[in-house]
């Protein structure tokens, strides 16, 4: 809390570049919609990715450390005047600067009533911010995760306030090894969001002990420190920036694997969805997927975009997103 409220004014106060590094270029929509963005908001604004999924129309969205709104208002235009975003962020400073441009925003977007809402609390104890049961269709979370000390906490908190089907996209740092007790209790490396980094296998397990489908990959890039004194101080371990998206998804969806088509219908994704790492869906071709891909399509907001069957004996499945 007194390193994003008092100390960090702006993105170069930072140390590293752990909280603004892009895995990859913005797409025309957002750009568009950063444009509309107050420039207070987006001076204030650390994050390490981009959270910005696909297929948003009248999503309720939760943003976990949703800072000073960036993502908030980029999503708000995307979800549409009837859909919703949430942003909860633990620290009075940001969470002041959010509230205070939403009169700006809506009128910038030309909505009748606000479409976002920005609540003070803790990641790991949405209950307490009033947030109920199956609640939201997306999670999303840019570059807080590793701020959190109980990250199971977090992830059992947005699998709980999930809908059946729903999805949790988030960009975070993360660790080639689990880190020394010296590089956890260090203050600098603690707002730089590198020392709260995720042994990066540590985010498999905790995903499957919560419930979650497999994590799967969509996006990484290395984070160089460029500081010589903290590269010492940290020694033989990397970080990686890394998006992932985990799934809720409920029994009754899970059969075997299936044949998808993409029916091309998703705003500025028409041609082709690259979901992850692994799977690109082409508009009109026919794709094998494995059970757990198959399930996570049938579920989520996803189905209507696809025709799924199932496949046939002898269909061969690839690798899953995990």
């Amino acid at each position: 809390q007194d390193y994003y409220g008092k100390r960090l004014q702006k993105s170069e106060d930072l140390k590293t570049n752990a909280c603004i590094t892009l895995a990859r270029p913005l797409p025309k929509a957002v750009r568009d919609a950063l444009e509309h963005v107050h420039e207070e908001v987006v001076a204030r604004y650390y994050g390490c990715g981009l959270v910005i999924p696909e297929c948003l129309a009248s999503c309720r969205i939760l943003d976990l450390g949703s800072g000073s709104g960036r993502d908030c208002y980029l999503l708000s235009q995307l979800v549409g005047e009837q859909g919703h975003v949430t942003g909860i962020d633990m620290t009075e400073g940001q969470v002041e600067v959010a509230k205070k441009h939403i009169a700006y925003h809506m009128e910038k977007f030309g909505y009748q009533k606000p479409n976002v809402e920005f609540l003070q609390g803790y990641m790991e104890k949405l209950g307490d911010a009033g947030l109920a049961d199956e609640s939201y269709d997306i999670v999303i979370s840019n570059c807080v995760i590793n701020l959190a000390p109980d990250k199971r906490a977090v992830l059992q908190e947005a699998y709980r306030v999930l809908k059946p089907g729903g999805e949790m996209y988030f960009s975070d740092i993360y660790a080639s090894q689990r880190l020394s007790e010296a590089v956890r209790k260090h203050r600098v490396l603690w707002g730089e969001c590198l020392a709260g980094a995720l042994y990066w296998k540590d985010l498999y397990s905790i995903a499957e002990e919560v419930g979650f489908s497999p994590p799967c990959l969509v996006t990484t890039s290395p984070i160089t420190i460029g500081n010589k004194e903290l590269e010492d101080f940290i020694g033989d371990c990397r970080f990686v920036s890394a998006t992932f998206r985990l799934f809720k998804v409920p029994g009754s969806s899970r059969a075997g694997p299936a044949q998808v088509i993409y029916n091309g219908g998703i705003v500025g994704h028409e041609r082709e969805l690259v979901f992850d790492a692994n799977f690109t869906f082409k508009e009109g071709e026919v794709v094998d997927v494995d059970a757990e891909m198959a399930a996570i399509l049938r579920s989520s907001r996803f189905a209507e975009e696809f025709l799924i069957r199932a496949s046939g004996a002898n269909a061969t499945a690839p690798q899953g997103c995990c």
